[in-house]
């Protein structure tokens, strides 16, 4: 059997996340932005939690789609504020309307989402060679100037830990332990060219 990361227990659907998508660098826009939007709404949950959710994220904001959820009104956020199947915290809601409105405003002036966030690991994912979970941080020095950059533009549930959880999961950081496959798998060079 394929040695994981020990986050990853053995929960089906947590395991699939970890074996195909935690750390794979993300250059896609509206991919960036659902996993900013989702690690904001982790904030004080577990991440299982929210991966169960995913789906139902993604029916109750337009794919992700930052020109939709930007036009949100507030009669839409209090039919969101009812809707099960999402972590119904009204400043989560409301910070994803605006989050989504400061996308568009950070496409407007770097080109991409894209270009903008990758700039805080100079376009390359950072390869970390980590030994045990003990030694994953939960914050470092770039997702700090991610967050106060974020924040200074108005975004909202983007500390420096949520950032980092972010620069993770879009593989902006190879945090996969030393001994787990997937860290072996994502030594391959990338950047924005390769997909």
């Amino acid at each position: 059997m394929r040695e994981r990361c020990p986050w990853a227990g053995e929960d089906p659907l947590y395991c699939r996340y970890h074996d195909e998508e935690w750390g794979v660098p993300v250059f896609d826009d509206r991919l960036l932005f659902e996993f900013l939007i989702l690690e904001g709404a982790q904030a004080g949950l577990s991440w299982i939690t929210i991966l169960r959710k995913r789906e139902n994220y993604r029916r109750a904001f337009d794919n992700f789609d930052a020109g939709r959820i930007a036009r949100y009104d507030e009669a839409k956020v209090r039919s969101l504020l009812e809707d099960e199947g999402i972590v119904r915290n009204r400043l989560k809601v409301r910070a994803a309307v605006d989050n989504a409105r400061g996308a568009l405003a950070v496409q407007e002036e770097f080109g991409s989402l894209s270009s903008y966030l990758w700039q805080f690991v100079d376009g390359r994912p950072i390869r970390n060679r980590r030994e045990r979970l003990e030694d994953v941080p939960a914050s470092t020095a770039r997702s700090e100037a991610m967050s106060r950059d974020l924040k200074k533009r108005g975004f909202r549930f983007v500390g420096p830990t949520i950032c980092y959880a972010f620069m993770q999961s879009t593989g902006m950081v190879n945090d996969h332990l030393t001994s787990c496959f997937r860290h072996r798998e994502l030594l391959v060079p990338s950047g924005p060219s390769s997909f």
